[in-house]
């Protein structure tokens, strides 16, 4: 086992400590290239923890002297809609932190940082960066800020004025740190401080976060947090593999028993779709039986409350 706290569990119940701000600093400065100085944590619905989060996300939301918002989330679970996810928060943190009366000027700059434990999409990178930018259809050119607008608004492009995103698949990483960014996502991935990190953060990672540290009750709690993220990812792997396999199985006899290509192709389509279906029932039963909230199951699932219930 690691001698380090994952990093999910330390934003749980360690770095909002002012005095641990040094961590999360480290790490943003690392991702964005720039000094970044936390000011203070704040609150937003769509960070407050729940009394039975378990191993769902995990989000921190921190404002820097510069008056920019940070919101750092953590994911464990698989989310077929995740990309619609980080959108909807960011875009809910523009409308809550604009206060009436305020003009558009106002509209705080926001990056969304997300530290994924499963596979999102089809790429090949660890560390993903997206922003907003207008490109003409005809010419090909990037629209810019006019010199008026650039110092107005303190920025240089226009994509500075819109959220930005960062996807850090860390699962995916696998060979050896060798830049303080991957050095951050070896952490991440494996709990383990490279020995002669460099990174911000690091260093106050291995000073602050060790295991030792945590009293018995703590311990005991951690411990649980893990089981419970090897169980969810457990079952979301068996579920997923099973219900492949019956409907393979089911879409081949079917495709047999009609003797034509059109039946063959229609047998298997049903049984995939069935073997799917069957697999995402018993993901949610297991879910259900480990004490999951209903919500968060129904946003892993997508079957409905009613649903749910009945199972």
């Amino acid at each position: 086992m690691s001698n380090y706290i994952r990093f999910d569990w330390a934003m749980k119940r360690l770095l909002r400590n002012k005095a641990n701000f040094g961590v999360l600093e480290g790490f943003v400065t690392t991702l964005l290239g720039e000094n970044i100085r936390i000011r203070s944590l704040l609150e937003s619905e769509s960070n407050q923890e729940s009394e039975y989060d378990k191993y769902n996300r995990v989000d921190i939301l921190a404002e820097n002297d510069r008056g920019h918002l940070f919101i750092i989330e953590v994911q464990n679970n698989s989310e077929y809609a995740y990309f619609q996810r980080m959108l909807f928060g960011t875009s809910k943190l523009v409308t809550e932190y604009i206060e009436l009366g305020q003009t558009y000027k106002d509209v705080k700059k926001i990056y969304s940082i997300n530290i994924v434990y499963f596979s999102l999409g089809t790429g090949t990178d660890t560390v993903y960066h997206g922003k907003t930018e207008f490109r003409g259809i005809h010419n090909g050119d990037v629209l810019d800020l006019s010199p008026f607008q650039k110092q107005r608004f303190n920025a240089s492009t226009v994509s500075d004025l819109y959220p930005e995103y960062y996807i850090l698949k860390v699962n995916d990483f696998n060979k050896v740190a060798t830049t303080p960014l991957e050095e951050w996502i070896y952490y991440l991935n494996t709990g383990e401080v490279p020995d002669e990190t460099t990174a911000p953060g690091l260093d106050l990672v291995r000073e602050r976060l060790k295991l030792e540290r945590m009293n018995k009750d703590e311990l005991k709690a951690y411990h649980r947090h893990l089981d419970n993220i090897v169980i969810l990812k457990d079952n979301i792997y068996t579920e997923r593999e099973e219900g492949r396999e019956e409907g393979r199985a089911e879409g081949r006899e079917e495709g047999r028993a009609e003797g034509r290509e059109e039946g063959r192709a229609e047998g298997r389509a049903e049984g995939r779709a069935e073997g799917r279906a069957e697999g995402v029932l018993a993901t949610a039963r297991n879910l259900k039986m480990l004490g999951v909230p209903m919500e968060t199951i129904i946003k892993a699932t997508g079957l409905t409350a009613k649903e749910i219930e009945t199972i």
